[in-house]
């Protein structure tokens, strides 16, 4: 509810419209010109929820399928154990009212969802994850993430990326089994949209383990990246402290983040595995200086405790890659600007919206930089990410009518 003068009102509750409700977002990308150029959004998500019952028919354990199919998968809101409250109230009014939008019945929702707020937002290829699935990581029953790993991998590979061409994903690596992961890449990693995997980074195995070796070396072989993807949680030590969303919010995301690529860069993994590529995904940007300083510092000192590199660990870092949301907005833009340059984010940023969270990033996030170059832009928004993952570019039909219809105005 919103207040003025100690008057309350209620959120709309009318027939929600992805379409509508991003129809500013849509005038954007039209004043923007977007159709001149491939917008790719490299992190956003589907409520995988709604569609559990589908997904639990493919776990192959008849009795986690039961137990699955009975329980459902949700998290309980402002009053569950974690405190998750990222609905802010029912002010997000696409968190309380998506699952009452009207799609046709003749295509999954899920391909009909994606694409009504793809197209307004201007984007034209999309990589999706999961959401409350991200949380299992956590899940002391190894089993249990490894038996909806499979199943929800083989649900989105069957119906939703074997449909439609401008979906794509970085599967989800049940990290506290690393034989399973293995098994999981060379299962999935040829099907169709496939773009590479993915690990939940609120997970408490080394990424340096030497079990995962055999992971990272399919993934290197096949030319897939290994993303990163943060989140949070009230239950790690140190966020336990925190009383407050916005606390662990804040330092969660980032703080898992910087824990494994620590791990990663002093155990020496690039030098180990120099052809795999690896993606930080949903932690912001203004960390990556803090810790490029920090590690650097530390390893002129005692270069000693990580003797497999042969170079400084900032070295590593500009030639990993960075998905922007949620990007630090803040009243200092040269902070900023300083941090594109110590990323190198003309080649190594790749944009991403989370949509449909509440702390989503639009690409005018982006296009709208100042000290970024036209070319600059369109690398971010979309041409890394083209060049990472080899992708076969599928623009969204109406930058594609619009583009016909100036090349006829004009008679290119």
């Amino acid at each position: 509810m919103t207040a003025t003068a100690g008057v309350f009102r209620e959120p709309s509750r009318k027939t929600f419209d992805t379409e509508q409700h991003l129809a500013n977002a849509y005038q954007q990308a039209q004043d923007r010109h977007y159709e001149d150029f491939l917008i790719v959004d490299v992190d956003s998500h589907h409520y995988e929820t709604e569609a559990f019952g589908e997904i639990a028919k493919y776990i192959e354990d008849p009795v986690l399928r039961d137990e699955a199919l009975y329980q459902g998968m949700a998290r309980g809101g402002v009053t569950s154990i974690d405190g998750s409250y990222q609905e802010m109230t029912g002010r997000v009014t696409r968190y309380p009212l998506r699952r009452h939008e009207v799609t046709p019945p003749t295509i999954h929702r899920d391909l009909t969802l994606m694409r009504r707020w793809m197209d307004p937002m201007g984007v034209d290829m999309a990589c999706m994850f999961p959401t409350p699935m991200l949380n299992i990581a956590t899940c002391p029953r190894v089993e249990t993430e490894v038996a909806l790993a499979r199943a929800y991998n083989r649900w989105l590979c069957d119906n939703i990326l074997a449909e439609e061409p401008r979906l794509t994903s970085m599967l989800y690596l049940p990290f506290n089994d690393p034989e399973a992961c293995y098994k999981i890449v060379e299962e999935f990693g040829d099907r169709k949209g496939v773009i590479g995997f993915m690990v939940t980074s609120t997970h408490y195995k080394s990424v340096q383990d030497n079990a995962f070796v055999k992971t990272y070396g399919a993934l290197q072989e096949r030319g897939l990246p290994l993303g990163f993807h943060a989140a949070y949680t009230w239950g790690d030590k140190s966020t336990a402290l925190m009383n407050r969303f916005i606390s662990v919010h804040a330092l969660g995301f980032v703080w898992h983040n910087m824990v494994h690529m620590t791990n990663w860069l002093m155990n020496g993994m690039p030098e180990r595995f120099p052809k795999l590529k690896t993606l930080w995904i949903e932690s912001g940007l203004a960390w990556v200086p803090f810790l490029m300083q920090r590690l650097d510092n530390e390893f002129m000192m005692r270069s000693s405790d990580a003797p497999l590199l042969k170079r400084k660990p900032s070295d590593y870092m500009r030639e990993m890659f960075y998905t922007s949301q949620p990007m630090e907005m803040v009243d200092n833009q040269e902070a900023l600007e300083l941090t594109f340059k110590m990323i190198n984010a003309e080649s190594q940023l790749l944009y991403s919206s989370d949509y449909p969270h509440w702390d989503m990033d639009l690409p005018s996030t982006i296009y709208d930089l100042p000290f970024l170059k036209e070319q600059g832009k369109r690398a971010i928004l979309g041409g890394n990410a083209q060049s990472l993952f080899k992708l076969e570019p599928h623009f969204a039909p109406w930058k594609l009518e619009r583009s016909h219809q100036r090349q006829a105005a004009t008679g290119a």
